[in-house]
Order: structure tokens, then C-alpha cells, then sequence
């Protein structure tokens, strides 16, 4: 005869179950993002062949100075939507499950970093990370912008110049290219290599040689 299931319920089944009733009470002043999966991506990312005709036709130049920069020079973070701003855009559309406030503030949700491949729990854990840094698109022309494009470099949701990743990685990041930092997670350079590819094209900046031969090493690395 079959064995009538436990009527017990599982570890799993309690927290689940008090998550629910913990959501639902909070339900007055909460809204939940639509769910999707981690591997949640920026848009416009280019296929191998794309990025590969865009790097070709970037302009080779020594590095500019970082003489003038400053953050305050690319405004961020900007209102998108509602009460949103780039950053929390940005976390909604990176994330797994996740939950905001009234205003828009993240309360809990996961995200995993590409770059290092860790999962979070808490928004406090996440950076958003200008995958071409604001420093090195100064050295790179940017310090030639008006303010008003500096702006819109800093919050472009259209190009992948924004992704969420580990708060501790960005920051050993910096205003690193790809000479001298790439992902740890080496399955993930093939895909920063033609994101960084891509915005640099798409807003007309410079690269120097060092940073084209890390490029095309990490390109050549695709599939597709």
C-alpha cells in the first residue's frame, strides 16, 4: 500500500509559508517587482561579431588625465520612474524576487554578481557598477562633455553600462580598464569585454592600445 504522506510540515514549508504571511502583512506598503531570473542581464549587449567590428573601429589614443574629474560631474543617480531612481532601476531589473518600499527603496530580494558569482540577500551588499567608470570615461573624452551628457552617460539604462555586483568588488574595481581588472569569474569576461565594448563605441570614447589588446583577449574567448 502507498505511504500516506506527513501532514507535518517541512522546514522548507514554514519559512516559505511565513514569508507569505510576513509579505502579506506588509502588504499595505509594499510592492513587488516581477520576478525575474538571476541571470537578469543590462540590454544591449552586442553579439561577438558586433562587438569585434566595434572595437576595430574605436580610436587608439594615450590616456587622457583625470586633472578636473569629479563625480559631482556625472550626475547620479537620477529619477527614471516614479519615485525610482537609476540605482534602484537597476536593482529591480537585476534581481530575483524583489521587494520595495513605498519609495522604492529595495527591502529584500537576491542578486547575484556576475563578476564573482555571489549570491546577496540585502541591497546594502550590492553596488551598481558603471561598467566603463565615470574616471576612465573622463580620461577618455568625457571631460570634453557638457554636464547634461555626462548625465546620461552615468544613468544609461539603454546601453550595459549599468549592472549590480558585489559592493567590495566594484570598489577594488575603481576606475580600473580592463588592462589591469577584469571579472574573477572568467566565464563572465567574454560578456564584460562586449559590454565595455559597446558603450565605449556607442559614446564615441577613446581607448588606449594596452586596453584593446585586454579586450580582444576577452573577446576571443565568445562563442558568439
Amino acid at each position: 500500500m502507498p505511504t500516506t504522506p506527513s501532514a507535518t510540515p517541512t522546514p522548507r514549508a514554514r519559512r516559505r509559508a511565513a514569508a507569505i504571511a510576513l509579505a502579506a502583512l506588509a502588504g499595505a506598503c509594499l510592492t513587488v517587482a516581477n520576478v525575474q531570473s538571476a541571470s537578469a542581464a543590462p540590454s544591449g549587449i552586442p553579439s561577438k561579431a558586433t562587438a569585434q567590428s566595434q572595437l576595430n573601429a574605436l580610436t587608439v589614443a594615450a590616456q587622457g588625465s583625470t586633472a578636473g574629474y569629479s563625480r559631482d560631474l556625472f550626475p547620479h543617480w537620477i529619477t527614471v520612474s516614479g519615485s525610482c531612481n537609476t540605482r534602484e532601476q537597476v536593482l529591480k531589473r537585476d534581481g530575483t524576487s524583489v521587494v520595495v518600499d513605498s519609495s522604492c527603496a529595495a527591502t529584500s530580494g537576491r542578486w547575484y554578481s556576475p563578476y564573482d558569482g555571489a549570491t546577496w540577500s540585502a541591497a546594502s551588499d550590492v553596488d551598481i557598477d558603471h561598467v566603463v567608470p565615470l574616471a576612465e570615461a573622463w580620461r577618455s573624452g568625457a571631460n570634453s562633455w557638457t554636464t547634461s551628457r555626462r548625465q546620461s552617460f552615468a544613468n544609461d539604462l539603454t546601453r550595459p553600462q549599468l549592472i549590480a555586483v558585489t559592493d567590495n568588488v566594484n570598489q577594488a574595481k575603481g576606475d580600473q580598464d580592463p588592462s589591469t581588472w577584469q571579472p574573477s569569474l572568467s566565464s563572465y569576461r567574454c560578456t564584460y569585454s562586449k559590454m565595455w565594448i559597446t558603450v565605449k563605441y556607442n559614446w564615441g570614447l577613446t581607448l588606449q592600445s594596452s586596453e584593446k589588446s585586454a579586450l580582444q583577449s576577452m573577446l576571443s574567448t565568445c562563442a558568439s
